[in-house]
This record gives structure tokens, sequence and C-alpha cells, in this order.
């Protein structure tokens, strides 16, 4: 299935105008296995949030998400499996991340797991784009909703 069909199939079950559009079509992470794994906690309702690191966005040039964006998550091989809605942002140095609000990532049984795998992503995407990850950096904390599964 196609990302446009797959979006189209969407807006009919939602009877939303053809002229909406989505925010990205993405799947989680920078390798397979993980990719596939997140997919599957957002599947399930375990996974609600994500997290980006600030900077990224202006450096790519892309806009930030907003609250009411959908986005379509795919698995690796890119097959869409979902649509989201961003129901809250919050923007926040990476050090004062707390367990309460990070668990609704659904990946890490404790705040200390979440630091350490956030920051050694935040870093290989510093090198990918040219920024020295530190711990005081702002990041995009992404509560969604699914609200259309394949």
């Amino acid at each position: 299935m196609t990302i446009d069909s797959f979006w189209q199939g969407f807006l009919a079950h939602a009877n939303l105008p053809a002229t909406t559009t989505y925010y990205d079509s993405f799947h989680f992470c920078n390798s397979k296995e993980l990719a596939n794994e997140l997919l599957k906690l957002v599947l399930s309702g375990q996974k609600t949030a994500t997290t980006s690191i600030l900077i990224a966005y202006e450096i790519e040039g892309e806009p930030m998400p907003q609250v009411g964006n959908y986005s379509i998550v795919t698995d690796w091989d890119g097959t869409p499996h979902c649509v989201i809605q961003t129901t809250a942002i919050t923007i926040m140095p990476f050090n004062e991340m707390t367990y309460v609000i990070c668990k609704r990532e659904g990946e890490d049984e404790c705040l200390e797991t979440w630091v350490e795998s956030h920051r050694r992503a935040f870093e290989y995407e510093g090198q990918e784009l040219g920024f020295q990850f530190t711990k005081d950096m702002p990041i995009l904390f992404e509560d969604f909703k699914v609200v259309y599964k394949r």
C-alpha cells in the first residue's frame, strides 16, 4: 500500500476534506529492529509520545510539529500502518526530563535508560547534521494519539 492510498483511506474514514495534508510520513529510529519495535508499541497504545532535538528542525529547514498535525507512521520498509495526531508539544532542556514525562514514550523502565538511549541518538544525529549535543540542549517532546490504523 502506498502512502498516498493509505492517506486517502484515512481521509475517507475520518470524513476530512481531500485538501487535508499530513505533516510527515516516517518511521521511528535509525535501525530496522527499533523502528518496527516502536511501531508495535504505537499500535498497541503503549507509545503515545516521541522526542526530537529542537536544533534539527532549524538545520534541516523543517517546520516543527504543531498540535493538531497528522503524521503517517510506517515500518522500516516504508509501509504505512497508522495515522497519529499531535496532541501536545513541550519544549524543555534535555537535562530537565523526568520519568513522569518520558514514560509516555513507552520504551523505558526508568529515566536513566531513557537518558542514555536518547543521548546516544542525539549525539549520532549531531554527527550527521553537524552540531555538538549538550545535556542542556532544547528537546521537543510530542504527545500524540493514534487516529487511524491499517
